[in-house]
């Protein structure tokens, strides 16, 4: 392979905005997999039970604050 393709700032902006997605499905996952466990307690059925979508709405804020907090102190440093 030419060096001169790593190079390439099309290929670049492609790569991180692939590995932009990449860290977003990992951390809808992990969002999914920690509020699930703690707010839906229930048999499934068709729905949430009001307690289930208020737990789930906010436990996804919380957990979307602590990451964006997260993020600022690391690119603080």
């Amino acid at each position: 392979m030419d060096a001169s393709v790593l190079n390439n700032p099309r290929l670049k902006a492609l790569i991180e905005e692939e590995r932009t997605k990449a860290l977003t499905n990992e951390l809808v996952a992990k969002l999914t997999h920690i509020c699930w466990d703690k707010c839906v307690t229930g048999s499934i059925g068709s729905s949430f039970s009001r307690s289930e979508a208020s737990c789930l709405s906010n436990c996804g804020k919380r957990f979307a604050e602590v990451k964006m907090m997260t993020m600022q102190r690391f690119t603080e440093r």
